[in-house]
C-alpha cells in the first residue's frame, strides 16, 4: 500500500482527532469549566472523526482477512458513527452523562485502539515509523 491522497487525508483527520480529543475532554473536567474551548474542539473532533470514518470506507486492504477488502478494522466506522449519533443524541436531552461516556468510548475505542493497530509492524504507518527507528 501507498500513500495516496485518500490515505493522506485519513491519516491528517485520524492525527488531529488523537490531539484534539484530549482537549475537548479536558476542558469540561474539573472545578474550572472552559464551554468555549470544549466546544470550538469538541466540533472540531466530530469533524475529523467524520471525515476518518468516511475515507476509512474507501480505503480497501486485500492483504488481511476481508469482505471485499474491508478488514475487522473497518468495524470503527459505524462504532464511529453511531457513538456520535449517541453522543448527541444524550445531549440533545440533556443527558451529560452518557454523552461523555459516550464521547470518552469514542475517543477510546476509535483513537487509541485503532492507533495501537495502525502501529503493528505489518500496517502502513507501522512499517513507516518501525523502519525509521531501526527495528525492521
Amino acid at each position: 500500500m501507498q500513500l495516496t491522497p485518500l490515505i493522506a487525508i485519513h491519516l491528517f483527520a485520524a492525527s488531529t482527532a488523537i490531539f484534539i480529543g484530549p482537549v475537548a475532554l479536558w476542558a469540561r473536567k474539573g472545578r474550572v469549566q472552559r464551554p468555549k474551548l470544549h466546544r470550538a474542539f469538541g466540533y472540531a473532533f466530530v469533524t475529523m472523526m467524520l471525515v476518518t470514518a468516511a475515507t476509512a470506507l474507501f480505503i480497501r486492504d486485500y492483504d488481511y482477512p476481508n469482505i471485499s477488502g474491508y478488514t475487522p478494522i473497518h468495524l470503527l466506522v459505524p462504532f464511529t458513527l453511531f457513538s456520535l449519533t449517541g453522543a448527541f443524541w444524550h445531549l440533545s436531552r440533556g443527558n451529560i452523562t452518557g454523552h461523555r461516556g459516550a464521547m470518552q468510548a469514542l475517543y477510546i475505542g476509535a483513537c487509541v485502539v485503532a492507533g495501537v493497530f495502525t502501529l503493528m509492524p505489518d500496517r502502513y504507518l507501522g512499517k513507516l515509523l518501525w523502519t525509521q527507528l531501526g527495528l525492521l
